[in-house]
């Protein structure tokens, strides 16, 4: 089999499965609806349990501040070869609140290892290339972008620059809308924050940090109310 055949075939959701997560000059950053990597997964190997299938290794808690509770999976994701086998298992490991702390209080998320399970498989199908285009930020639903986001930022103006500053204050304002709507404490951002190792620990994020940052509280918003 042609080592780039399931990536070319996958890499490019159409825009009808992707959410906006932002706007402004944060357009362009999307996710994918996870019901479509499902559904194109049947496309290319087969219906579930037949030309693909996972596998739930393990479910876990860990505690978190002010007696929230994390829920965590842990899965193999493997389908069918062009030969008739059973590939090798592709793990992943995915997180959601079991019981989050909200304005009112603790709240009991009864979907709580559902919406990991989801994020786990989300995190194994990744490797095959489902939706990888978006992820890379070569496409934003309607067409190609000549470079990555990242590669973007890296050629803007300094921090110190107007548009710059404009643009930092409106993904603060969006991160502050979020964490409000969501009830979360500055210890329960801390949290978040520091589940990504790449930002983890630091007092100040650069511009780049907030995007991602923002990007990924998104996902997980949208991530609860689609499980």
């Amino acid at each position: 089999m042609e080592n780039m055949k399931i990536l070319d075939a996958v890499k490019q959701p159409p825009k009808e499965a992707l959410k906006q997560i932002g706007g402004g000059r944060l357009k362009g950053m999307t996710d994918v609806n996870p019901q479509w990597r499902y559904q194109a997964a049947t496309g290319q190997f087969g219906p579930c349990g037949i030309g693909w299938k996972y596998e739930i290794k393990r479910l876990w808690l860990e505690p978190g501040p002010d007696n929230q509770i994390f829920a965590f999976a842990e899965i193999d994701f493997s389908y069918k070869t062009e030969d008739g086998m059973w590939s090798d298992a592709i793990p992943g490991i995915g997180g959601s609140m079991l019981v989050p702390k909200e304005s009112s209080g603790l709240h009991a998320n009864d979907e709580g290892y559902k919406m990991a399970v989801t994020d786990a498989l989300s995190v194994a199908m990744k490797m095959l290339g489902f939706g990888a285009d978006i992820y890379a930020g070569r496409w934003d639903g309607s067409k190609y972008k000549e470079a990555p986001q990242s590669q973007k930022v890296i050629s803007r103006p300094s921090s110190s620059s107007t548009e710059d500053k404009t643009e930092e204050a409106e993904v603060l304002d969006e991160l502050k809308r979020c964490f409000t709507n969501l009830g979360w404490r500055a210890q329960q951002i801390d949290n978040f924050k520091d589940s990504f190792p790449e930002i983890k620990g630091k007092a100040k994020l650069t511009l780049e940090e907030k995007r991602f940052l923002l990007a990924e509280l998104k996902k997980d918003i949208e991530g609860r109310r689609n499980d």
